[in-house]
């Protein structure tokens, strides 16, 4: 998912020298604006960066991934968690899952009562990671 930082902070751990403090960024996607923890160098305010992003912790499916039917594919800001909305493209058999935004994927761990795929599902969470795309050069 190609993202614009807003602002980047330290995340306070148990540590302060600890100089591979998870960072908070606030960032903007063509889908909206989210915030979650950066797991690479620091970047800039400003700075477009392509990311990867998944969900940490085990959601369960009908209660932290509900259906949204009708719904088009956004990233929020709202009552302080960030709001992921779009198609729910499978459910492995081990519980992984994937979420479409657009063409960028979103994976995650569930478990609970069957959901169909293909719908479109919002999943309201404080857990969402980021970290820099990897590029195989040709």
């Amino acid at each position: 998912m190609r993202i614009t930082i807003i602002s980047a902070r330290a995340v306070l751990s148990a540590s302060i020298r600890d100089p591979h403090r998870p960072l908070e960024i606030h960032f903007r996607s063509p889908y909206g604006e989210g915030k979650g923890r950066w797991l690479g160098p620091l970047p800039a305010p400003g700075e477009e960066l392509d990311a990867e992003v998944e969900l940490d912790g085990l959601l369960i499916r009908w209660v932290d991934v509900v259906p949204a039917p009708g719904e088009g594919p956004v990233i929020a800001l709202e009552e302080g968690l960030t709001v992921l909305r779009g198609t729910l493209e499978d459910i492995e058999e081990d519980g992984t899952a994937y979420l479409t935004i657009g063409d960028s994927e979103v994976s995650f761990e569930c478990i609970g009562e069957p959901m169909a795929v293909g719908g479109t599902v919002e999943i309201r969470t404080d857990a969402l990671c980021l970290y820099p795309a990897f590029h195989n050069p040709l």
